[in-house]
């Protein structure tokens, strides 16, 4: 069994980001910018001054007793609420922490290998998996190697400082798909083809604004091209996708832009080169095996106790109603971990938990010492999954935590996503029936509504929800009541299967008296779940799932470190011409983004950009360019002792602009980009 036990954690960017702090206090960072560095460090503004989010990467959902404990730890040491969330994306969320306490609490998660880098921000985010990795008998490989594996590539890496939008990978055992490869910019399916185990590669899906199902641009890969494949896409994202228009800088707009054919051949360019760069690069490598079973854990979970492919062990699930848990709770799951020698848990994109490698005769034990904790097993109907919404988040519309408690997925067990606004962080598009918050004017009032999905399923053999109705919050229950009637009239066991049958407009026409309101009932429907007072929405500026502003030549050296990384691998394989290529583009994005920092514009013809950087900073600079430039054009056959004083003339001269840049912008922290390089 494969525990993440990679230690992830880097005590001094913890003391940097606490430097970080007190130069902002002081007024030496404006906001904006410390806002770029405290999200690169997991910590996400709410819409309560004073306090933070603080969000844990779990890589693939799966934690050790002492994390557990860390966390709790953290929860009731720091936070002002003595609650910890888990993420649909098996990460995990601890809200109200003062700024300041930031350090202290990410050194304590430290001690046991776990860290909060890249959690937010236009990052690489934390990767899923499946919550049966490991156990499931339908697995062809326990995909934990590959999330650690990649985990660790990407981690820290320069490639994925500054990306245009945030990134997000999973990974699934098998053709089940429980991860959901379809709604991610990357998703991987372990596969068998032809007698050969590998994946399946998708990419460009996405929720939130015009979602959008994947598209395969890998019908498989041996493992040994796992990361250039996922390092293909992540490059793809970083050199297509738009900085500027952050609404569509998300990776599916590639697609969008592109079509399905060009966006699969831009792909394979990248692969070509991320194939040589990393060829000697160790790559992660899973214990493949025949599956035992076709049994499915249900939608994307186990519900109940779920036998394992190992005999005589058993998968117990632990709901968390809207994946909150307290100190206390937490804590009490470890000590029954440690008591009875469990090593592994799992979150679970169903916002539970997962305790793995229960042998039989343990099962009642701990249920018993569950119930002591308020805890149990799923039950029907609470299949309810919800974003913080107005609780915390400043892009909160709707209070979809309070909205959750009152809903149920009944006695058929429906799957019940619900968002605060539509950017869908509970995947409201996957579930059986999904909604998301918005204010609609109706008779001069602003009203709060929610926007309901229908007959979602991101699995394997699954679509994007069926759009339905936007109707006022206040009948939102009434709705799903009746929806949830017909269903089980139909006498049709499976929700899917039956609302895909219906005509297109039938969502619409059977809930068309809910969502028209009348003059006089206008006063009715003017309340959010938990409000004394009428709805409206706050104006805070807008949230920080985007990321902040960039400064277009942090950017730049960012993606100029990636382009050095990859001339030093080609150099060692003695593929200098390919080289020169990365030495060539190293020049480009840093005079661009040298000439973007001093009002210029960014140009890929390096003769313009010549001419634009003699014009805006003559001399050293400029000359150095130019020459440098000069001696790349002329280095058609070239030898390693030919490349090596062009490469050194390279890196001075991305020296003396990272100089020139800092003194030009006090503000402009150039340390991480370029490591190696005293600047």
């Amino acid at each position: 069994m494969s525990i993440n036990t990679k230690n992830l954690s880097d005590l001094e960017e913890i003391t940097r980001f606490e430097q970080a702090i007190a130069t902002f206090n002081e007024g030496g960072i404006d906001a904006d910018r410390f806002t770029a560095v405290r999200l690169q460090q997991g910590v996400y503004g709410q819409r309560q001054p004073g306090v933070n989010m603080l969000r844990i990467k779990i890589p693939g959902g799966r934690l050790k007793a002492e994390q557990l404990e860390a966390i709790a730890d953290v929860v009731s040491t720091h936070a002002q609420r003595d609650i910890a969330h888990v993420t649909t994306r098996q990460a995990i969320q601890i809200h109200f922490i003062p700024l300041a306490q930031m350090p202290t609490a990410m050194r304590r998660l430290a001690e046991v290998g776990m860290t909060t880098r890249e959690a937010c921000g236009n990052t690489i985010r934390n990767m899923t998996a499946c919550p049966l990795s490991g156990v499931c008998p339908r697995e062809h490989v326990d995909v934990a190697r590959h999330v650690d594996g990649a985990t660790a590539h990407f981690l820290r890496n320069p490639l994925n400082q500054q990306l245009p939008r945030k990134f997000k990978i999973s990974f699934s055992g098998c053709e089940a798909d429980c991860a959901q490869a379809m709604l991610h910019d990357c998703g991987l399916i372990a596969v068998k083809k032809d007698g050969r185990h590998g994946f399946r590669v998708r990419a460009g899906g996405g929720l939130g604004h015009k979602p959008r199902e994947s598209v395969v641009v890998e019908e498989f890969i041996p493992e040994s091209e796992l990361l250039f494949a996922l390092e293909a896409l992540v490059s793809l994202h970083n050199k297509y996708s738009d900085r500027t228009k952050r609404a569509k800088s998300r990776i599916k707009y590639l697609v969008e832009r592109f079509g399905e054919q060009g966006f699969v051949e831009r792909y394979r360019e990248e692969f070509e080169r991320t194939r040589q760069a990393l060829a000697d690069q160790p790559y992660p490598q899973g214990a493949w095996r025949e599956q035992t079973g076709s049994e499915l854990p249900g939608q994307g979970a186990p519900r109940q106790l779920f036998a394992q492919h190992q005999p005589g062990l058993f998968v117990l699930p632990v709901a968390l109603s809207i994946g909150e848990a307290s100190a206390g709770q937490l804590r009490g799951v470890a000590t029954l971990l440690h008591q009875h020698g469990l090593s592994e848990i799992h979150t679970t994109q169903d916002q539970n938990l997962a305790i793995l490698n229960v042998p039989q005769d343990k099962v009642a034990v701990l249920r018993a010492g569950l119930a002591e904790l308020g805890l149990h097993e799923p039950l029907a109907g609470d299949s309810v999954v919800a974003c913080p919404g107005t609780s915390t988040c400043r892009l909160g519309i709707t209070a979809s935590t309070l909205a959750a408690g009152q809903l149920s997925g009944g006695v058929a067990d429906l799957r019940i996503r619900v968002s605060g606004c539509h950017n869908g962080c509970a995947q409201p598009e996957t579930g059986d029936i999904g909604i998301y918050g918005e204010g609609k004017r109706m008779h001069g009032k602003l009203v709060p509504h929610y926007q309901m999905y229908f007959a979602g399923n991101g699995m394997g053999g699954g679509k994007l929800a069926i759009k339905g109705p936007s109707l006022p919050v206040a009948r939102v229950e009434q709705a799903i009541a009746r929806v949830k009637q017909a269903h089980l009239d139909s006498g049709e066991a499976s929700f899917f299967a039956w609302a895909r049958v219906q005509p297109v407009d039938y969502f619409k026409q059977s809930l068309a008296d809910l969502s028209d309101v009348k003059a006089e009932e206008l006063q009715s429907v003017m309340r959010d779940f938990g409000e004394a007072a009428d709805f409206r929405v706050l104006q805070l500026g807008g949230g920080e799932c985007a990321g902040a502003t960039q400064v277009m030549i942090g950017a730049n050296f960012f993606e100029a470190a990636h382009e050095r990384e990859y001339r030093n691998a080609l150099v060692f394989q003695r593929k200098y011409v390919e080289a020169v290529q990365c030495n060539d583009a190293i020049l480009r994005l840093i005079g661009s983004g040298l000439a973007q920092l001093l009002g210029g514009v960014r140009h890929e013809d390096p003769a313009k950009l010549s001419v634009q950087l003699q014009q805006l900073v003559p001399g050293e600079i400029a000359d150095g360019f130019v020459q440098v430039i000069a001696e790349l054009a002329d280095a058609e056959d070239i030898s390693a002792e030919e490349l090596a004083p062009i490469s050194a003339a390279v890196d001075r001269w991305t020296v003396l602009v990272g100089k020139f840049a800092t003194a030009k912008d006090a503000q402009l922290d150039l340390t991480e980009a370029a490591a190696g390089l005293l600047i």
